[in-house]
């Protein structure tokens, strides 16, 4: 499993709602609310053969009321 942090921005006053969405979805490990640029981080772990881009396109994108994303690919926890 790899691990993936995506940064979401989100439409104005819907934080709340699209974090509900992500954790009633059950693929995000932890979901955060942020200050500064973006809304949301949240972390998630894809198997190494899964498409991060495909997944993040039709899984995440796709909730109502997000903006943007900005995904980190993690190569080593320590």
């Amino acid at each position: 499993m790899r691990a993936y942090f995506v940064q979401i921005k989100c439409e104005l006053g819907k934080s709340y709602d699209v974090a509900s969405a992500i954790a009633d979805a059950e693929f995000a490990s932890e979901i955060y609310s942020t200050a500064g640029g973006y809304d949301l981080l949240v972390k998630l772990y894809l198997e190494e053969q899964e498409d991060v881009g495909r997944f993040i396109a039709d899984r995440l994108q796709t909730i109502p009321g997000i903006r943007d994303t900005y995904t980190l690919v993690t190569f080593k926890a320590f």
